[in-house]
């Protein structure tokens, strides 16, 4: 089960709304950064389950944001969401290493469902070890 929630965005407003879609029949951990750098430094030290992450930000974008968690921890699961779904962005974030990609704004029932993904492929992860 996903307890650990990281929020990589430069808009608080983002960041509320993506909050607010959560599941509400658990409690999480939820950390947020305003830049891909923070978040790989909260990344670091927080460890989380999953990673939401907004591609066009200052200091760090999230296509430099992805490889730079997957040093970390290569089987990271990062969800990017973003305003920019063209084909050759939403290949370019999956050949990176990110699980999917979400339409900002990404409606409460697809935040949850991408949870629920997540949670299957942590389980079935988990099981085969």
């Amino acid at each position: 089960m996903i307890h650990r929630i990281l929020i990589v965005d430069d808009s608080p407003v983002a960041r509320k709304m993506l909050k607010s879609c959560l599941p509400d029949d658990r409690e999480y951990e939820i950390r947020e950064a305003g830049n891909g750098a923070e978040g790989v430094e909260l990344y670091k030290k927080f460890s989380p389950d999953i990673t939401f992450l907004d591609l066009t930000m200052p200091v760090m974008n999230g296509y430099k944001t992805i490889p730079e968690i997957r040093k970390i921890n290569p089987d990271a699961m990062i969800i990017v969401l973003t305003a920019d779904i063209q084909p050759k962005s939403i290949a370019e974030v999956i050949s990176l290493g990110a699980f999917t990609l979400l339409k900002k704004p990404a409606r409460k029932e697809s935040i949850q469902d991408v949870i629920a993904q997540v949670e299957l492929k942590i389980n079935n992860t988990v099981e085969k070890i």
